[in-house]
């Protein structure tokens, strides 16, 4: 397997994962401030020259949520997927695509604006819609974490890999606030071996 990565990026997702199955792959790291992603030939395996684009053999995966589906999958005794037809699967779906599609573009609106202040002020109603989004999506999954370690089961997943990621970002902004919960979930997962590789570049 191979995995086009860029640190600070969504390709930390995928190869955190790879880190947690302990399993031999390619990392071709992609330098971003170079414009390698703009490249013929990284092109033509992400044809927008967006980051991570994971490929296993014949297959080839682009965004994080796809590459992390298919490695949990792809490798079911290492146990980071819940079983095919158990319980916890759907369960284990939702919160995968909760995470990418609900959560992370919230935290990404305050991440850009940390990243580009002055280029664009929101106006104080913008603002306050935008805190009340991002507070309601903490409160449902603070809730639907409730006391476990985990999001689903009593076992770490590919769900986990995702979801603490994005959530240790918006750590890293401030915006975990009155979530201490989460703020807990984070940190546990941020202390895992795997993690320390992921983002070592």
């Amino acid at each position: 397997m191979k995995l086009y990565f860029a640190p600070r990026t969504r390709a930390v997702r995928p190869r955190w994962l790879l880190e947690e199955l302990c399993v031999p792959y390619e990392l071709v790291r992609v330098d971003l401030a170079q414009q390698q992603n703009t490249t013929p030939a990284y092109l033509a395996v992400h044809p927008l020259g967006e980051l991570p684009a994971l490929v296993d053999g014949d297959v080839t995966l682009l965004g994080s949520l796809a590459a992390c589906l298919h490695l949990a999958d792809r490798f079911p005794e290492k146990r980071l997927a819940p079983p095919v037809g158990s319980a916890e699967r759907g369960s284990y779906y939702g919160w995968m695509a909760f995470a990418e599609m609900t959560l992370d573009p919230v935290v990404m609106a305050f991440y850009r604006d940390a990243q580009s202040p002055g280029e664009y002020t929101p106006s104080d109603e913008e603002v306050a819609m935008h805190r009340a989004r991002l507070t309601a999506v903490l409160d449902f999954i603070q809730e639907g974490l409730g006391g476990r370690e985990f999001l689903v089961g009593e076992s770490f997943t590919a769900a986990d890999v995702v979801m603490a990621s994005i959530l240790h970002l918006a750590n890293a902004l401030m915006l975990l606030g009155g979530h201490p919960r989460l703020v807990e979930y984070v940190r546990r997962h941020s202390q895992r071996p795997a993690v320390r590789k992921a983002v070592s570049g």
